[in-house]
């Protein structure tokens, strides 16, 4: 069984002031699990102070998004070294929000992806549907579209390093949740998905759920054979909730 990985999304949440207080708070509440890798995925200008606050707990970084661009007239934008230098590990790439604001396509999720994996740094590739997607029974359809889009160019080697984050978009932020069943009957399809692309790489691959992920409904998502963790967001906010879910995966 995968190590699971649970990873929170601040969004555009707490500032560098705020970390200084939630750093420390987290790395206490955490530090006696060593079987569920923990990843926080602050705001740019947080980062710093996340690494500063998390100090020499386990605890890693994410950056929220990323450039495929090594460097040049970008503004605005963060590049893989900017992200490693600040101690980064993983970023999250093709967020729902981001696909639906910024008009991510698949083809930048995967230029992403390669640039992160080229970088040295892992990516959380998102994937989900839509509540109409789900409604018209397109959602096998469209996860397996945004799984071969997202990934493609990646190699089977330097797929153990992938996370893939399936995340309905009608449950983020909406406290609907799938149920467990419909969590895995997705995630048993992403694992297939990865095995088609990868071979047996395909399934070291881990697959977090997010979709309102809480304290009360984790453990009985992470007791699911394909979900490998959460992607969390709203609950990630307060570093008790967040060590709530963090536990409720060690004890899968």
């Amino acid at each position: 069984m995968s190590r699971p990985i649970i990873a929170a999304n601040f969004k555009m949440n707490v500032t560098a002031g705020e970390m200084a207080s939630y750093a420390p708070r987290l790395a206490a509440a955490v530090a006696d699990i060593d079987d569920v890798e923990v990843v926080v995925a602050p705001p740019f200008t947080s980062i710093d102070r996340a690494a500063r606050g998390f100090g020499n707990s386990a605890i890693r970084l994410a950056g929220q998004d990323v450039s495929e661009q090594p460097h040049g007239a970008f503004t605005g934008e963060v590049s893989v070294a900017m992200l490693r230098e600040l101690g980064c590990r993983y970023a999250i790439v093709g967020h729902s929000e981001r696909r639906l604001h910024e008009g991510e396509t698949d083809a930048r999720v995967s230029a992403k992806a390669l640039a992160l994996l080229a970088g040295g740094m892992r990516p959380i590739v998102c994937v989900g549907e839509s509540l109409a997607d789900r409604e018209q029974d397109r959602t096998l359809e469209v996860v397996n579209a945004q799984l071969r889009g997202g990934l493609a160019g990646v190699s089977a080697d330097q797929a153990r390093d992938l996370v893939v984050a399936y995340e309905p978009i009608w449950a983020i932020g909406t406290g609907r949740t799938a149920t467990p069943e419909l969590a895995q009957e997705v995630h048993g399809a992403v694992r297939e998905g990865l095995q088609a692309l990868f071979g047996d790489a395909g399934t070291d691959v881990r697959i977090q759920y997010g979709g309102s992920v809480k304290p009360d409904n984790a453990a009985a998502l992470m007791a699911q054979r394909d979900i490998d963790g959460a992607l969390v967001g709203g609950a990630s906010l307060d570093p008790a909730s967040f060590a709530s879910i963090v536990r409720a995966a060690s004890s899968r």
